[in-house]
């Protein structure tokens, strides 16, 4: 009886599965490789230097790109190349150089006066007050008062930079008219932030700015010309010129991040997360372009939290390094900016900044008619040859776009300085 009852424990004992032959051996899990960016990093072109212009023969800047094949012919260009070169040397100038490292004494006569004639440009914002919004969340007429005032300041502000021929004037100030942004749809972009850079451009051109400027000019006036841009989009709450929203890096500016991810390119300690971190961005905004824009973007919002309000900013702070910001933005600046025709059929080529031959010819400058409607002007690029993809209409079409920085400001008025709110779930 007892070994049939063993014989039967056996049988029993062997039916059991032996478990370490069916859990699978623990190890360490392997970290999944990211798929790579095919797309190279830009390089940056020889920049060539200023012509001589003792015999030069001036022209006002006109727009060029009016079709698709204009603008495919123009990102081929010498033109396209020059602009990067422009661009892109600036931020290697600023290779982990913080702003305060441009001290007063390191200043040209030349960039002194650019600074002096962005001082007064913000001097005149106090003389062409807003009108009362009511409310309105859309761009402030008194803005056209404020582009007045820098149309009749300009051929004296350019003097004071050297310039005495006045088809030199004419020319040079049509950029930097246009780079206030648009008095017709009281808007404000990449587009207005680029012609602020070919003003300085030329500049370099006539030889008025040498590359031993490029450090104050990326640090010293492209910062005071930000602070001017967002006073006056505070004032008269410019509507930004696409209409991509938060979906987009920045509602109205894009240098301030590939400059300021060359500054902090190797930086020991402040990593692309830092900008989550409060104290980081209250410290060091002043000393670096990209952490500064993360500030007036967070201040300027009826939201709290990036990833509420500025998700492509959220997902870029999780890149491992600030090389990998750097050629991402210096991809979304050729994609981005130079690759849009909405963005570049409004750039003006003048004969510092020259058309290709065979482009289309314009016989307006953009920007400067009275009219008071909507977007659609008679400048405006033919849409008969795009669609859209059924999300809305793009940003080439004119749609307007309510201000953020409009609705975070009435919502103060509203709150008796009650700031932002957040998100229920934040």
């Amino acid at each position: 009886m007892a070994s049939s009852q063993s014989a039967s424990l056996r049988d029993a004992a062997s039916a059991i599965p032996n478990l370490k032959d069916r859990i699978p051996k623990l190890g360490p899990r392997r970290r999944r490789q990211e798929p790579a960016n095919q797309t190279p990093v830009p390089e940056t072109p020889a920049l060539p230097s200023p012509p001589d212009i003792s015999s030069w023969t001036f022209m006002v800047p006109k727009r060029r790109i009016l079709s698709r094949k204009d603008h495919e012919t123009f990102l081929q260009s010498p033109t396209q190349s020059l602009i990067k070169a422009w661009i892109f040397g600036l931020a290697e100038s600023v290779v982990d150089t913080p702003c305060s490292a441009i001290k007063n004494d390191d200043l040209s006569d030349t960039v002194k006066a650019i600074l002096n004639i962005l001082g007064e440009a913000e001097d005149l914002v106090a003389k062409s007050p807003p009108n009362e919004q009511g409310g309105s969340r859309f761009g402030n007429k008194a803005f056209r008062g404020f582009l007045d005032l820098v149309s009749e300041n300009s051929a004296k502000w350019h003097k004071s930079l050297g310039i005495e021929i006045e088809q030199a004037v004419t020319e040079v100030s049509t950029y930097l008219d246009q780079s206030f942004g648009n008095r017709n749809r009281i808007d404000y972009g990449s587009g207005h932030e680029l012609n602020f850079m070919i003003w300085l451009l030329c500049l370099y051109q006539l030889g008025l700015l040498q590359k031993r400027d490029f450090k104050a000019v990326t640090l010293t006036v492209f910062s005071k010309y930000l602070s001017l841009m967002r006073t006056v989009q505070m004032t008269y709450y410019l509507e930004p010129a696409g209409s991509h929203g938060v979906w987009g890096l920045d509602d109205y500016q894009f240098l301030p991040f590939l400059f300021g991810a060359s500054q902090l390119l190797h930086h020991p300690y402040i990593t692309p997360r830092s900008i989550h971190q409060q104290l980081t961005i209250e410290e060091f905004s002043r000393d670096y372009l990209y952490l500064g824009q993360v500030a007036f973007v967070n201040d300027t919002k009826t939201v709290k939290g990036l990833r509420w309000h500025s998700p492509m900013l959220d997902d870029i702070s999780s890149a491992k390094s600030w090389s990998k910001i750097d050629g991402g933005m210096r991809r979304m600046f050729v994609a981005e900016v130079l690759g849009k025709l909405p963005v570049m059929q409004h750039f003006l080529f003048g004969s510092l900044v020259l058309a290709v031959e065979g482009m289309s010819e314009d016989d307006g400058v953009d920007g400067h008619d009275d009219e008071d409607d909507g977007r659609v002007t008679s400048d405006s690029t033919d849409h008969s040859d795009h669609a859209h993809n059924g999300t809305g209409w793009g940003d080439c079409c004119g749609i307007k776009v309510p201000s953020s920085i409009a609705a975070a400001q009435e919502m103060k008025k509203g709150a008796r300085g009650d700031t932002l709110r957040r998100i229920p779930f934040d």
